[in-house]
């Protein structure tokens, strides 16, 4: 097949490259041994040379086009109103100029408006008050009435016991966040947008070493980062992998998280812009600072594109369904886990004595003393530090500009439990301990530095 795009190889041999590049072990096993080795590598040193890109994209976009001369060749396609739509959506959905704009309606309407505001905002008030009102008093009461010693009490009931802060913190305050985010994101999957998001900001991502490739992980990392570092490994190289790993763990806040925020610092348009805008630009210039400290090839980007279409309502609620099972199956237990631990922690004194630990870097951060418990909680699961921070707000300790340090540091602070858990199994346990060692000091640094500025240039929330 000749291709006036590049040199006239076989496509026997482009394959053959691809195949060596993959770094197959058959393929080189099969090349070692075979009488025309010479050969084989002249003609793929020879292929590389005669081109101006990696052999790999010339490989891809080869192969695009003999897939697109076939379809041309065995299907007709009568022209439609339909589909000259369908294309001009999708150029409106790729082309920077209008792509941005829409990506922040969606952002507005789907994001702030929806998760933040009804999620984080309306919904967990009216379950928290749920809790608040009629069953934390009656939990305490029967708790009180069926197990005389105080000590056993407190391990389901009271400030911090397993059903009044674990349970509630999971269903009141998480699961609502979380749901209306996994309903949005189905939405947005099933109408064919994320790949086009990836099309579009793979300019942006390449600042940071990342292809397009990496935004599903992003977005998916707004969901639960968890969840979001075991699909790194679609991306193609372990720098790709490593980069957006750590990107996920230091500056991409789960849906709790971000949904709490939003739902705190949304009657504080300004506040919010601060905090939003303090994370977005730690996470492109850690992540351009990043891509260049750790070795590698950037990858090449492609990917299929599918048809835009209408979401069917049936897929997006089945979809989130299954998100939200599998969510709450996985944070119920864990929250029941940590209650559990800091209910030992205060009969062994462990966790006054963490406390006391952090209550200096607190203080030295211009925050109260009792902000320090919520940076432990955030140790144990980000979206249990953010209910954390939920509750502490909602008595009225934190000043605004308290509030946006805090969340700051608790966005910036380390992942929890099950993300270093999922971290150690895909870059190895080293490679993890040093993320954290940089995150943590790192996370309290920023929140110093947050704290510095609003005081120096005089803003009060």
């Amino acid at each position: 097949m000749k291709d006036n795009s590049f040199p006239s190889y076989t496509l026997s041999h482009r394959s053959l490259a691809l195949l060596i590049l993959q770094r197959d072990p058959q393929v080189w096993e099969t090349i070692k041994t075979s009488p025309y080795r010479e050969e084989y590598d002249l003609a793929i040193r020879s292929a590389q040379v005669s081109l101006d890109v990696p052999i790999s994209r010339a490989i891809a976009i080869t192969r695009q086009e003999k897939a697109g001369n076939i379809e041309k060749e065995v299907l007709t396609e009568s022209a439609s109103e339909t589909s000259d739509l369908a294309e001009k959506l999708h150029q409106i959905t790729v082309n920077p100029i209008t792509g941005f704009p829409l990506l922040l309606i969606i952002l507005y309407f789907g994001v702030y408006k929806f998760v933040g505001e009804f999620g984080a905002g309306i919904l967990v008030d009216l379950i928290e008050g749920g809790f608040e009102t009629y069953i934390n008093p009656k939990v305490d009461a029967f708790v009180a009435a069926v197990i005389p010693l105080e000590i056993f009490q407190d391990l389901l009931a009271n400030d911090y016991g397993i059903i009044t802060l674990g349970v509630r913190y999971a269903i009141a305050i998480v699961l609502p966040v979380v749901g209306t985010y996994f309903l949005m994101f189905s939405l947005l999957e099933d109408s064919g947008y994320l790949p086009r998001l990836s099309l579009m900001l793979d300019q942006l991502f390449k600042i940071i070493g990342l292809s397009g490739r990496a935004v599903i992980p992003m977005v998916l990392g707004l969901g639960c980062d968890t969840m979001a570092t075991v699909v790194t490994r679609t991306l193609e190289t372990r720098r790709e992998r490593m980069i957006t790993i750590f990107l996920l763990a230091l500056a991409v806040p789960c849906a709790a998280q971000w949904g709490v925020i939003l739902g705190l610092l949304s009657m504080k348009p300004t506040a919010l812009l601060i905090w939003g805008g303090f994370i977005l630009s730690v996470f492109l210039i850690v992540g351009a600072f990043t891509s260049r400290i750790i070795p590698g090839n950037r990858s090449e980007f492609y990917m299929e594109v599918p048809p835009l279409r209408i979401p069917k309502l049936q897929n997006i609620l089945l979809k989130t369904y299954l998100r939200m099972k599998g969510y709450f199956w996985e944070i119920v237990p864990l929250f029941i886990w940590v209650s559990v631990f800091i209910w030992i922690g205060h009969l062994t004194g462990v966790f006054s004595w963490l406390v006391g630990l952090l209550e200096p870097i607190t203080l030295a951060l211009g925050l109260p003393r009792e902000v320090a418990p919520i940076f432990l909680y955030g140790f144990f699961r980000r979206d249990y530090g953010a209910a954390g921070l939920f509750d502490l707000t909602q008595t009225g300790i934190l000043t605004g500009n308290q509030l946006v340090v805090t969340a700051i540091v608790l966005t910036l602070f380390l992942p929890c439990v099950a993300q270093f858990q999922v971290m150690v199994k895909e870059q190895g346990l080293k490679i993890t301990l040093i993320m954290v060692a940089l995150i943590i000091p790192f996370a309290f640094t920023m929140g110093y530095g947050a704290n510095f500025l609003l005081d120096l240039v005089g803003v009060n929330f």
